[in-house]
């Protein structure tokens, strides 16, 4: 592996990021990041579909590195009100509940939001550097790929996504033939036909992509909160008294912090809800390494160290597959994907080669990102709190203002609001089903590439399908699919996926 060209590379980066503008943009990404981390209600995923709109007029670089910026805030900030009111802000926050807030109410509020923002900073430094050494390497593997190797790697990736997500199995998949079905809605560009588009105008260059996301994450977050009572409630806010840990806290927290930045890194490579699965397999296994296990629950340190370590390793390795493969592993990367193609870039390896001001600006940039991170969430706790005192009746119009001027903004056409309104609906309906939007949209992402990278193959092999099992990559990753399907049925792996899936949903 040569990295003899990761000095200029990373200097080339930091130019890039270190410029005004950029640096404008990362602050701006990680402030929003973390006032949605610490809002109960609002997700990143909510946040940065609404915003995709403002991207259209900003330069690709500081549009990609404000969105980054949003998603790996929001993973910082969701542990303060987690900490301090017992309020997870972002989902992979919840793990942080169990312990953070016992300690807030034994007066180590202090402590523990410092061991949190230590932890978050040490694995989103790892995570980015993992991407710096890793991603060239992987970039130059993609360019051996062809069209049967990129189809095999979306159906592992899909398959990967059922899997590891929460919730039923049948429900995953069904959302994501739904994303399939309607990632083909539109004219297919060999035939020129209209397909599925009964007879609407609008249907026949396809459902947009930012329609469906800001009605799926937007509205559909709306309802879902406006339905929920606890939002309103009164907020106890734990008494702050000294940000210094100990040094039995800092030497209890070393090893969960390590051990859950590796953790982190694993699961945020692998297609699926990376950060909530990431920081509940980190509990777990500190719980079972600790000498007294009865401590978890009750304030122990570890209980916050080793989870907030992870969701924020996995908030960061889950940009490895999206920079070097064009592969979204997740419904914040699938929008992700969805950005670049509004910037007209092919998300891919070629954005290396083609664009290495962005890529190498955005690692760069996620390293000055995690530096703001740490002086926004310790000094400016007391502010951060007192968003949390704001009524979300007062917020939710605002909200629901912004997803219609942006969804109408795209083509200023109102079809594209009825659109984000009808996915809106569908969206609440799906939640309340127990059905995860996050597989249809990543469904909905890969739905046009798998089927033009099948089309390509077959005509490549004329009509041939052993393609795809006599080309060695292509097979291998088939194999792997394979593998997971098989797992699905052994009564044991059905078991151990419901417990994890079972304490992330609870």
């Amino acid at each position: 592996m040569d990295f003899s060209a990761l000095i200029p590379n990373l200097t080339l980066g930091f130019t890039v990021a270190l410029s005004f503008q950029n640096l404008i943009y990362c602050f701006i990404g990680v402030l929003l990041g973390t006032l949605i981390g610490v809002l109960p209600g609002i997700g990143p995923v909510a946040t940065i579909a609404m915003l995709l709109p403002i991207t259209f007029n900003l330069p690709p670089t500081p549009a990609l590195i404000m969105l980054a910026g949003i998603y790996y805030g929001a993973s910082y900030g969701g542990s303060t009100t987690a900490i301090l009111v017992n309020l997870p802000g972002e989902s992979s926050s919840v793990v942080t509940c169990m312990d953070g807030y016992q300690l807030g109410r034994q007066g180590r509020a202090g402590p523990a939001l410092a061991i949190a923002a230590i932890g978050s900073f040490f694995a989103g430094t790892v995570g980015t550097l993992l991407i710096a050494l890793f991603g060239p390497p992987l970039a130059e593997l993609a360019f051996a790929f062809g069209a049967a190797e990129y189809f095999s790697m979306m159906v592992l990736g899909l398959i990967s996504a059922v899997v590891l997500a929460s919730g039923s199995l049948i429900k995953a998949i069904g959302m994501i033939l739904v994303g399939l079905l309607g990632g083909i809605v539109g004219t297919d560009v060999n035939s020129g036909i209209a397909r599925y588009s009964f007879g609407v105008s609008e249907l026949s260059d396809g459902i947009g992509f930012v329609s469906v996301a800001m009605g799926m994450f937007g509205f559909g977050e709306i309802i879902a909160n406006l339905g929920q009572t606890s939002l309103a409630r009164h907020v106890e806010v734990s008494k702050v008294h000294s940000l210094m840990p100990t040094k039995d806290d800092i030497r209890m927290s070393i090893g969960p912090i390590v051990r859950g930045t590796a953790i982190g890194t694993v699961f945020g490579i692998l297609p699926g809800a990376h950060t909530v699965i990431a920081a509940f397999s980190s509990y777990t296994m500190e719980k079972k390494l600790a000498k007294d296990p009865t401590r978890f629950g009750k304030g122990a340190i570890e209980g916050v160290a080793g989870p907030e370590s992870a969701n924020n390793a996995a908030a960061q390795t889950c940009f490895i597959p999206l920079l070097t493969l064009g592969i979204p592993t997740g419904a914040v990367m699938a929008l992700m994907v969805g950005a670049m193609t509004i910037q007209g870039i092919a998300p891919g390896p070629q954005v290396m080669t083609q664009k290495p001001d962005l890529f190498w600006g955005m690692i760069a940039s996620m390293w000055l990102g995690n530096g703001m991170l740490v002086i926004l969430n310790l000094p400016m706790i007391g502010m951060w709190v007192q968003f949390l005192k704001i009524p979300y009746r007062l917020m939710f119009p605002g909200i629901c203002l912004f997803i219609c001027i942006g969804a109408f903004s795209i083509n200023n056409a109102s079809f594209d609001v009825y659109m984000a309104t009808l996915f809106g609906y569908f969206g609440y309906y799906a939640s309340k089903w127990g059905c995860e939007p996050a597989p249809l949209i990543l469904g909905f992402v890969l739905g046009p590439l798998m089927e033009e990278n099948l089309r390509r193959a077959m005509l490549i092999s004329r009509g041939d399908p052993s393609v795809f099992f006599t080309r060695p990559i292509s097979l291998g990753m088939l194999l792997v699919a394979f593998a997971l399907l098989a797992m699905i049925v052994l009564p044991q792996f059905r078991k151990k996926r419901a417990e994890v899936v079972g304490e992330a949903d609870a």
